[in-house]
């Protein structure tokens, strides 16, 4: 039984459907992948953006991409380095993440952008929101498919409180503390209202920082009043959001291609894609295995272990609590 397990285990991680190039330092390489073939030597790079923007989910065994952030860094710098990367296409299906994690993959794609003079076009998928729609800002263009749900422009901070609970089953949480505000948002206790203004100051500063982000990159759409009417943290459809002027065009692949190919005065473009997975990545809709996502959601205890204490650009309806 053991030796029939030990075969399967190693079929599975160096078959032709999972098989790993290994580099000089004996890690894991990643490899370029055709995913649209073309008579042309111009590439265009697909990155996928997929489930929750945070500095967590590393590496494992059955991972190698590590966090969304990293990803992402990882495919930008490798595209870089390629001259014959001509644009790229993110495309997202995300519900945001933490307001570092996005803030920093937003800059990153700036900072590409002003590096290689590269145009970057975002496509959004089926949920593109909040830390999700701030990093597509940072791109030359917007496409939203048909049926996206988008915007959810703001912050939101979860404070959980467990006092009841612990009440119930007789247990007391005794805390020393140096200051009043030291265990601020404790879980153990009510939120004082004093601990509620100084977090809704923090609130206001990220959203405010988030409007200047989405109208720097969008003041040749709307206005700043229009963004505020609009930037209540609720989502939108693709339909309402083009209406909105939030995004500039509804459309498919097709669509994003056409429009950075247009932007990078191409007429053709092989497409790419870079992966650790090239047995499995073989073409635009094969997602590659390892993704740290855990998006959709439909129990509380499936997002729980992402969230941290901290704020976020996210999308966060309600959820089934069984």
């Amino acid at each position: 039984m053991k030796k029939s397990f030990v075969l399967l285990f190693i079929a599975f991680l160096f078959g032709p459907g999972c098989r790993f190039n290994i580099d000089i330092l004996g890690r894991p390489a990643i490899e370029e992948v055709t995913l649209l073939k073309s008579p042309a030597r111009e590439k265009i790079l697909v990155i996928d953006i997929e489930g929750m923007i945070m500095t967590s989910g590393g590496d494992s065994l059955f991972n190698r991409e590590g966090d969304v952030l990293s990803r992402v860094y990882l495919r930008l710098q490798k595209a870089a380095e390629d001259r014959l990367v001509r644009g790229v296409i993110l495309r997202l299906d995300t519900p945001g993440g933490d307001v570092t994690s996005s803030d920093i993959l937003y800059h990153e794609i700036l900072k590409f952008k002003k590096k290689t003079g590269l145009p970057v076009v975002a496509l959004m998928m089926g949920v593109a929101a909040s830390g999700g729609y701030y990093a597509a800002s940072a791109c030359d263009a917007i496409v939203a498919h048909p049926s996206t749900i988008t915007g959810s422009i703001g912050v939101i901070s979860v404070f959980p409180n467990v006092s009841g609970l612990l009440a119930k089953v007789g247990l007391e949480m005794k805390v020393i503390k140096s200051g009043d505000l030291k265990d601020a948002g404790s879980p153990f206790r009510e939120m004082s209202p004093e601990e509620r203004q100084v977090f809704q100051r923090m609130i206001d500063e990220f959203y405010r920082d988030f409007l200047d982000v989405v109208y720097e990159n969008r003041k040749d759409h709307l206005s700043m009043d229009e963004l505020r009417a609009i930037a209540d943290g609720r989502v939108y459809t693709a339909e309402q959001a083009l209406e909105l002027r939030l995004i500039d065009e509804i459309g498919y692949f097709d669509q994003a291609l056409a429009r950075v190919q247009s932007l990078a005065s191409l007429k053709a473009a092989r497409v790419i894609a870079y992966t650790y997975y090239p047995g499995r990545q073989t073409n635009l809709y094969a997602a590659a295995p390892g993704s740290p996502a855990r998006w959709p959601v439909k129990k509380l205890e499936d997002l729980l272990p992402e969230l941290r204490a901290g704020f976020y650009y996210l999308w966060l309806p309600e959820i089934e609590v069984p």
